[in-house]
């Protein structure tokens, strides 16, 4: 049984069926196969806004066809056009998703793209969630993805392009925004409520 990272070759690309194998203390995602420590526990500040938005998410699809997510919840990403039977390589844990295609939900957690996620950035983890993470729900089918910036108190939102498969940005939201989900049109967040200390 797998119980450390250090049993594990650090360059090695390992599948969702190894990822389910292990038994670590700290919580680990995979990106393309490759895996990324996540930081023990999140700031006072990143929960304050996680729970903000997970009630106000919550409130809003408590009535309605979709699921909502907070974290911890695996997101296995297969490729866009991965053969059944293929290998996921991709196993991420979003702040908060949103999933409509009810089918795709499982008791492991979701295989296949939520509609909406979120990602509350930390100084540890910007990087990766500004460029791999990004580039792992694009390629995957997410429809919107929003980045939350604590330190700027600003959202940056990205919608799917479906015909191209890629995103693009819209300008980004400001603390006493209200601000809304483009594929969600009557899902509107009081950006002021969000940031509030």
């Amino acid at each position: 049984m797998i119980t450390s990272l250090d049993q594990l070759d650090p360059n090695g690309i390992f599948s969702y069926a190894d990822y389910l194998t292990w038994r670590f203390e700290q919580r680990i995602e995979l990106i393309r196969g490759k895996i990324v420590e996540m930081s023990p526990a999140p700031s006072r500040r990143h929960q304050e806004i996680a729970l903000t938005l997970s009630s106000i998410f919550y409130q809003h699809f408590k009535i309605r066809d979709c699921k909502v997510f907070p974290a911890p919840f695996d997101v296995r990403l297969p490729k866009q056009n991965a053969h059944e039977g293929e290998s996921t390589y991709t196993v991420v844990q979003p702040d908060l998703c949103v999933v409509c295609a009810l089918e795709k939900l499982d008791e492991q957690g979701c295989k296949g793209a939520p509609d909406l996620v979120i990602e509350i950035l930390s100084p540890g983890n910007s990087r990766r969630e500004m460029r791999d993470k990004y580039e792992v729900y694009e390629e995957s089918g997410v429809r919107e993805y929003w980045m939350v910036h604590p330190e700027d108190k600003s959202v940056q939102v990205f919608l799917l392009d479906e015909e191209k498969g890629k995103y693009y940005g819209i300008r980004p939201f400001l603390e006493g925004d209200e601000m809304p989900s483009h594929i969600f049109p009557d899902l509107k967040v009081n950006l002021t409520e969000v940031f509030a200390e």
